[in-house]
């Protein structure tokens, strides 16, 4: 690791311990995401409350077991910060992995996204779902406040993309490396 870290002092510093304040607005923003997008899945299809509401249970649990329970037992083993002693990543779930899982290989990391269920897809999945499941039901039942439910959907997802991963997330990892979603928000180099 130090090999590929050295020169590097004109770039991003890496975190081998986030600050608190990064681990809360990504977790927060991760459980607002899941927890709007359940009420927007009800809201959005409440003229069948049965149908609606199974959607919405079904959802957050999908959304929450894949995040913090899915990613923890297949992503985390592999990520470099279960190896770090005292490291905390930007979700935290390398703390709760080590608990749960064993330690995996670090070059089996980059497995996160081959694949059609790997764990990013599913990731944002979790993410993408109820803005998709949205657009119908905007169309069939419009309300105001799903409407408004869509749209903080929305943002929280661009928020996502364009403030978290860039300039919070992926920015200071110590995977940024090896990591496809780093390579992806094209943070390696800075």
């Amino acid at each position: 690791m130090t090999d590929v870290l050295e020169g590097r002092k004109d770039r991003a510093e890496l975190y081998r311990r986030y600050p608190a304040g990064s681990v809360v607005i990504y977790n927060a923003t991760t459980i607002v995401h899941f927890l709007a997008g359940a009420v927007a899945i009800y809201v959005g299809y409440d003229f069948a409350p049965a149908i609606a509401l199974s959607a919405a249970v079904l959802y957050t649990v999908f959304a929450f077991v894949e995040m913090y329970i899915v990613m923890p037992l297949s992503v985390c083993p592999n990520c470099v910060y279960s190896a770090l002693d005292g490291s905390l990543c930007v979700a935290g779930l390398n703390v709760l992995s080590r608990r749960i899982a064993k330690e995996g290989r670090r070059a089996d990391f980059e497995n996160r996204a081959k694949g059609i269920l790997c764990p990013n897809n599913l990731y944002l999945a979790s993410l993408a779902l109820p803005i998709i499941a949205g657009i119908p039901a905007l169309f069939v039942h419009f309300a105001p406040t799903l409407l408004a439910l869509w749209l903080a959907l929305a943002a929280l997802l661009a928020f996502r993309f364009f403030v978290i991963f860039p300039h919070i997330a992926c920015l200071h990892c110590y995977g940024k490396f090896r990591c496809p979603q780093a390579g992806a928000m094209g943070v390696r180099e800075r």
